[in-house]
């Protein structure tokens, strides 16, 4: 922030730490509930929440700037919060039902924007301030996310709980968004803005979202009767 910017600026800026803060510190809250109880539901609607006030504080920052990589990066990073909260609501797609223009426009603005993140980071990185490594991993992280939800609304899915495995992902992928977020404030002071001050929460939790889902996808398979 410079003195020089406009009120507007200094107030999107205090808005969107306070929204920031706001979801990094209740993902664990809503994360440590009951699935589907209604502290769960509540505390994990004042985070969707959350995280949508810092994607909409931060898109007309970054394109003031400009800065498009932190406008691209908050598309995505918001529509992994969202994703997670509509497949709570698409439950009937493994029974025939479809999914919203909301969800599909949602999906291919994000889809649009990864794509040119991933795009810009491999071919112009100067149109992404010089991330272009950054801006290719989570360029593709995005096209993956919104692609993997055009399949569901294309081809029904076929796991019962295929919206619980989606809603989980999705969920603590936005939680790494925030930690991302964290750390490029606070880390970038001592290490300049480093690849891996941007992708440490990612290299850290990704596999912890694997192994989550491995679990849960055990725990819910069907139980094989044994006869004696």
């Amino acid at each position: 922030m410079h003195a020089a910017d406009p009120v507007w600026m200094k107030a999107f800026l205090g808005v969107h730490i306070a929204a920031g803060a706001s979801s990094f510190l209740l993902a664990p809250v809503a994360l440590a509930t009951a699935k589907g109880g209604k502290q769960h539901k509540r505390w994990g609607m004042v985070y969707l929440w959350s995280m949508g006030v810092v994607a909409a504080t931060a898109l007309p920052m970054a394109l003031y700037r400009p800065v498009l990589f932190l406008a691209l990066v908050a598309v995505f990073s918001f529509y992994l919060a969202f994703a997670g909260f509509r497949v709570t609501r698409l439950k009937e797609l493994a029974r025939g039902g479809s999914a919203t223009p909301v969800d599909w426009i949602a999906a291919v603005i994000t889809f649009l924007a990864s794509a040119c993140l991933a795009g810009f980071g491999a071919f112009r990185p100067a149109w992404v301030q010089g991330f272009g490594i950054v801006s290719i991993v989570f360029g593709f992280i995005g096209i993956r996310a919104s692609v993997a939800e055009m399949w569901k609304f294309v081809r029904k899915p076929t796991e019962k709980m295929f919206w619980w495995y989606t809603h989980l992902g999705n969920m603590i992928g936005s939680y790494i968004a925030a930690w991302t977020a964290f750390s490029a404030v606070t880390l970038s002071q001592y290490f300049g803005n480093a690849w891996y001050v941007w992708l440490w929460p990612t290299i850290v939790g990704v596999p912890s979202i694997v192994l989550t889902t491995a679990y849960y996808k055990r725990k819910f398979a069907p139980r094989v009767k044994t006869t004696a």
